[in-house]
Parts: structure tokens; C-alpha cells; sequence
């Protein structure tokens, strides 16, 4: 089978079911931007600081590609079997930040992002996790969306800035407050 199928050679794509839509449309928008986050952290799991969590990034890949499965499919779709996200897939992402937040000093200020490359790199994930965030609520507010979704998106925006504090502390990096000009 050939990568390239030219079907998308005049801006329309398909969803999981057949119908075809514009590439512009706000479905493609939300999980073109999941699939977006899905590299970034790839990228975070890539870090050597990182080691120790390759497991737990990879399972987040796979929530997302999970995510963007359920957004690329039409909301009537039947003809294909599409993995579902479960709660626990949201409790994992809260024990784990419960886990790294207790090996953490308490927040005092906000944190300029930097630092280390490797944390920049998560921050930036952080970042496309929050617009994700945004384009799915922008889409439920004109189309079905599992609120699921949009519960996992904004708890893995927090976990990625827990993560992004454990970093520095493991690279023994120090935090940057921010400090307003007043």
C-alpha cells in the first residue's frame, strides 16, 4: 500500500466512516493538534531525564493517538472499532503528578518556562496541550465530543507542568520565578 493516495489533493480528507471534509474543519483542526502534542512528547520521552519515565510517556501517546482516533471519527460512526478512553486513564495522570508533586519544593511563584532544553521541550508540549484543550471545547460546543476528551487534555496540561518542575529539580536546574515590573 503507497503512503500517498492523492484522495486529499484538493483539501478534503476523510473521516473514520467515509465522510469526506474539508481539511479546515474544526474536527481536523482538533486532532491534527493532538497528533501535534503526540510529537512533542515523543520528544519529552526522548530526554535523557526522562529515562525512568519512557513507560508512562508512551502510555500517554497512546491516549492520545486514542483521542484523536475518537475525534477523527464521524460521532455516528459503526463500522470500525475505535479504542475508548476510560477514567482511569485520568487517574493515572493524577497519581503521577501526586507522586512527583510530593519530591517537589511548594510553588511560591510562577515559573518562567526554560531553563534546560529538555524542560523547554515539555513546556512546549504543555503549550500545544492547552490549545488541544481549547480547540475540543471549540468543538463540543458544535458537535458531540466524549467529555472524557477534554478532561484528560486539561489534567495532562497539569501533568506536563509537574513534570516540566521535575525535571529541573532532577537536572538540578534552578526555577525562574517570574517577577513582574511594576
Amino acid at each position: 500500500m503507497k503512503i500517498y493516495t492523492k484522495t486529499g489533493d484538493k483539501g478534503t480528507t476523510s473521516l473514520v466512516g467515509g465522510t469526506r471534509v474539508s481539511k479546515t474543519e474544526l474536527r481536523i483542526e482538533a486532532y491534527g493538534t493532538v497528533d501535534e502534542l503526540n510529537s512533542y512528547i515523543g520528544l519529552v520521552r526522548d530526554q535523557k531525564v526522562n529515562e525512568h519515565r519512557k513507560d508512562i510517556l508512551k502510555e500517554i501517546q497512546d491516549r492520545l493517538f486514542t483521542i484523536g482516533s475518537i475525534l477523527a471519527s464521524e460521532p455516528e460512526q459503526t463500522k470500525k472499532r475505535i479504542p475508548d478512553l476510560h477514567e482511569s486513564d485520568i487517574e493515572l495522570l493524577e497519581k503521577e503528578m501526586d507522586s512527583m508533586d510530593a519530591l517537589l519544593e511548594p510553588m511560591r511563584f510562577f515559573i518562567l518556562p526554560g531553563g534546560h532544553q529538555s524542560v523547554s521541550f515539555a513546556h512546549l508540549a504543555r503549550t500545544v496541550c492547552r490549545r488541544a484543550e481549547r480547540i475540543v471545547i471549540r468543538l463540543s460546543e458544535e458537535s458531540e465530543v466524549n467529555e472524557l476528551i477534554i478532561r484528560y487534555l486539561n489534567r495532562l496540561s497539569d501533568y506536563i507542568f509537574v513534570l516540566c518542575r521535575m525535571m529541573a529539580k532532577e537536572l538540578e536546574i534552578e526555577e525562574i520565578a517570574w517577577k513582574p515590573r511594576v
